[in-house]
């Protein structure tokens, strides 16, 4: 593949991802309305991190034209990571 389709995959893919998870995160805020349950805040603050890493790590490679992969993979990695330990909190903490 040529490195244009490589990174408007990258693109394509990321932007999904970051429209699915904003939608994950209007339900879970929609949830909390609902029924003031606080580990619907927890799940929307771990998807919050998700999207973020995923949209700050695209946003970096383009602008830095993909120069630093390394710390571009640890920002992702990181705040997802974060981001999916509140997925999991609230998923213990759900009464």
């Amino acid at each position: 593949m040529s490195p244009g389709i490589v990174e408007g995959l990258y693109a394509v893919s990321t932007l999904v991802f970051v429209v699915a998870g904003l939608v994950m995160v209007g339900m879970a805020v929609r949830a909390y309305v609902q029924t003031s349950r606080r580990a619907m805040m927890h799940l929307s603050l771990g998807f919050s991190l998700a999207v973020a890493g995923a949209a700050a790590t695209m946003i970096s490679a383009f602008l830095t034209n993909f120069e630093g992969v390394r710390s571009l993979l640890l920002v992702n990695s990181g705040l997802t990571t974060f981001g999916f330990i509140f997925v999991m909190y609230s998923l213990v903490t759900y009464e």
